[in-house]
């Protein structure tokens, strides 16, 4: 089961695998996380009748609010070492007991299945960034997965980390389905196998694969830390950090094609253009 909001229209399903299910009319992501798990439950199961199969929207409201955590994998602590000007910064927050998080993107900003991804022009690295992403309701409750591309300028960040909001936070920097995966369809959210391609004319020019096994985190407490001091009444996706980032000897390029497959989650799939290309939704 997925829950998918459908491109083009503000409707929202509960994709099967008989078919794909119409939630009532008025039915909006920040509803069904106003409460807790129970109510977000019930509403997905409250969707009944047939509907042709819908091409998945990315799986947020225009306001939803998107976070990200950094520096939860190993390989994501190495790759920020290797980019940055000032290595022990990178080091002393992996291991610290606090986290690194930072506001990603509000909704409408998200990008969904098959829509653009951009590279900034002022950017000469920058890199996909697959990561699993919980989806929390209101009393803090994990409720369901999703695919996030925590898209990245890694020379940006690299030359002062106080640049990060401008290597992470720009049109084009998100894309998130292709659905909701429910939290209760999901045996072991630390054991997902991972995998990334990055195609260039019509030739696989990156691919790599990891697994949640090494989330240095657990999921939990990030969401915890994000609560701590902050109220999400419309509830809020947390993206959970990323354990393949693809070497100095790489870069997007406008026209490469980005596939992410989380197992049990679903795949990804997004083409890069220079971000004045990104249409406005």
């Amino acid at each position: 089961m997925h829950l998918v909001r459908c491109a083009g229209s503000a409707l929202w399903a509960v994709r099967t695998e008989t078919g794909d299910r119409p939630l009532p009319d008025g039915f909006s992501l920040g509803e069904a996380l106003s409460a807790d798990l129970g109510h977000f439950r019930d509403l997905l199961e409250s969707a009944s009748g047939e509907l042709g199969e819908v091409s998945p929207a990315a799986p947020v409201d225009p306001d939803t609010e998107v976070w990200a955590a950094g520096v939860t994998y190993r390989r994501s602590r190495e790759a920020r070492v290797e980019e940055s000007t000032q290595p022990d910064i990178y080091q002393r927050v992996y291991e610290a007991e606090r986290p690194e998080l930072f506001f990603k993107s509000v909704g409408w900003r998200v990008r969904g299945p098959g829509r653009t991804i951009g590279v900034r022009p002022d950017s000469t690295w920058d890199v996909p960034e697959p990561e699993l992403a919980v989806v929390v309701a209101a009393s803090g409750e994990i409720v369901g997965y999703t695919v996030c591309d925590d898209v990245s300028s890694r020379s940006i960040e690299g030359e002062n980390p106080l640049y990060l909001p401008q290597a992470k936070m720009y049109l084009g920097a998100t894309a998130m389905g292709p659905g909701i995966r429910p939290v209760w369809e999901v045996a072991d959210p630390y054991d997902l196998a991972i995998e990334m391609s990055i195609s260039r004319g019509g030739e696989v020019a990156w691919s790599g694969s990891a697994s949640t096994a090494d989330l240095h985190r657990r999921i939990e407490e990030l969401v915890e830390y994000l609560f701590v001091a902050d109220r999400h009444p419309r509830g809020v996706i947390l993206s959970t950090g990323t354990c393949l980032v693809p070497g100095q000897e790489f870069t997007l390029l406008p026209g490469d094609r980005v596939e992410i497959g989380i197992a049990e989650i679903g795949v990804l799939v997004n083409e890069v253009v220079p971000v004045g290309k990104i249409e406005l939704p």
